[in-house]
């Protein structure tokens, strides 16, 4: 029996698989069959790699061929067994050395003509490969991403072929090249663009400085989704290991482009007629979703109270644990989904509230039902509320607003707070929580009795008191201050209204 080992994910968690092949005589036609919880693209495998065996002048002998996937009782999905099979029927011909194959970790899918095509999760795969001892052979392609991990055993075919000359000993396969940084060219994108708004400019710098969660409401044309796609202009960049996380994240996804790693921040706007498993992950491979791609950025819903409700009831768990656990009957898979929400809105269906020349007869009944489409527990958990008003015509220039100031402006002081953070806790403030949270923002007597006469009067639950702590320290930050001070309680305070601004709907 020839045994040679691949590798599934449950989530960021890999699981090695043992891929065992054996022939068996007594037939007079050939037999191949693969066992152990495969699933339909699993056992479509045998199909390619019959053609497979053609095109390299092979037949399949009259004899019984087994594929064991084992442990049996794991779900075994992806085509990227189909590498790991055709290597262990081709061990079993004795055209390729079990002892030496043995020694790695195989994936690939294959086509019909022996060419070796990308799969997903070859980085992590070989992150894993490398912390215990394994080599990895992979599609050619990827082989720079398999040395993200700094992994130097790696083999990176193109071709079947090349990897029976390469045991053969007449082609020596090359270590891949090391993938690095990319050289993203400079955004486009800035936010002197955006002509007045200017708090809702500065509640955006809050958020960037503190990874708080932020919701717009406005009337159309207002400027909330250019707010929203400037927010990753002004936020800090990632480190080292928020680099290999996110890109891990969309490995697995198959969405690494095999050429450079993910250096900047996801931002991942998501259409309102997404499902909840488009949203949250999932499906037959329990892949990642929306929230764990735009995992270390920003996750944008634009038309918020358009999503179906039980969509965005999701969002909820991962906001407060940063993580989400999809269960299946067979498997259950925890991504990591710290992302930055912002959303927006218009205030009711048609957008004009309060303009008494472009609303619509049922103002301001309708208002309500819309913005009640979003409930109270998920507004809750946004610790910013900004009405944005629409600019003003005279506001408008032709030209760039000399005095507005640009993304780099307001990403010096973002990062200044940021760096405060990361330097006293390890953390953004909007993680903060328990002990840590009471130790960092430190109330005077006078500040503790305002706040808790603020609380009571807007009627703020126990995580909405928090979260004005929370707003109130990165406010401090940004001013560069050690401790909290009225006029930062004060601000805070203003992101969270009995009543969302003028449109008179209850947040609380």
């Amino acid at each position: 029996m020839i045994s040679l080992r691949s590798i599934i994910f449950n989530g960021m968690d890999a699981t090695p698989i043992d891929v065992q092949v054996q022939l068996s005589s007594g037939l007079t036609k050939p037999e191949f069959n693969i066992i152990g919880l495969a699933d339909r693209a699993v056992k479509e495998s045998a199909e390619r790699i019959r053609n497979v065996i053609g095109s390299l002048n092979l037949s399949m002998p009259p004899k019984r061929l087994t594929v064991n996937l084992s442990p049996a009782d794991v779900e075994k999905t992806g085509a990227h067994f189909d590498l790991p099979i055709l290597c262990g029927i081709l061990c079993a011909f004795g055209i390729l050395p079990e002892d030496k194959l043995s020694k790695y970790i195989i994936m690939g899918e294959v086509g019909l003509n022996g060419a070796i095509v990308n799969t997903g999760g070859v980085l992590p795969a070989s992150v894993w490969a490398n912390k215990n001892g394994y080599g990895i052979i992979c599609p050619g392609p990827q082989g720079c991403e398999a040395r993200i991990s700094g992994h130097t055993d790696i083999l990176a075919p193109f071709h079947v072929l090349e990897l029976v000359n390469h045991f053969k000993g007449t082609q020596i396969l090359p270590l891949p090249e090391q993938m690095s940084r990319a050289n993203i060219p400079a955004s486009k994108l800035d936010m002197s663009d955006v002509h007045g708004q200017d708090a809702a400019k500065r509640a955006l710098e809050i958020a960037a400085a503190g990874g708080h969660a932020m919701l717009m409401i406005g009337p159309p044309g207002s400027g909330k989704t250019m707010l929203a796609s400037r927010l990753p202009t002004i936020m800090p960049e990632m480190n080292a290991d928020e680099v290999l996380e996110t890109s891990m994240i969309y490995s697995i996804a198959g969405c690494l482009d095999g050429k450079s790693l993910i250096t900047t921040r996801p931002f991942r706007s998501v259409h309102h007629t997404s499902s909840a498993v488009s949203l949250a992950g999932g499906g037959s491979d329990a892949r990642p979703g929306e929230i764990s791609l735009a995992h270390n950025g920003v996750l944008f819903l634009d038309e918020l109270p358009e999503f179906n409700r039980a969509t965005l009831e999701i969002l909820r768990q991962p906001m407060e644990a940063g993580k989400i656990m999809i269960s299946r009957a067979r498997r259950t898979a925890t991504y990591p989904a710290r992302f930055q929400l912002i959303a927006a809105m218009n205030p009711c269906p048609c957008g004009h509230l309060g303009n008494a020349a472009l609303s619509c007869s049922r103002a301001p009944r309708c208002a309500e039902a819309y913005q009640n489409k979003i409930s109270g527990p998920l507004l809750d958990r946004i610790d910013l509320h900004v009405d944005v008003d629409p600019v003003n015509p005279w506001e408008m220039k032709q030209s760039p607003d000399t005095n507005a100031e640009t993304s780099a402006q307001i990403r010096a002081r973002v990062v200044a707070a940021y760096n405060r953070q990361i330097a006293r806790q390890g953390c953004v403030n909007a993680q903060l929580d328990g002990p840590q949270l009471d130790a960092v923002a430190k109330l005077s007597d006078e500040l503790t009795q305002f706040l808790n006469t603020a609380a009571e009067k807007m009627a703020m639950s126990a995580r909405g008191y928090n979260r004005i702590k929370r707003i109130a320290r990165t406010i401090a930050d940004l001013r560069g201050a050690e401790n909290i001070e009225m006029p930062d309680i004060a601000e805070a305070l203003s992101y969270r209204p009995i009543h969302r601004g003028k449109y008179g709907v209850s947040n609380s």
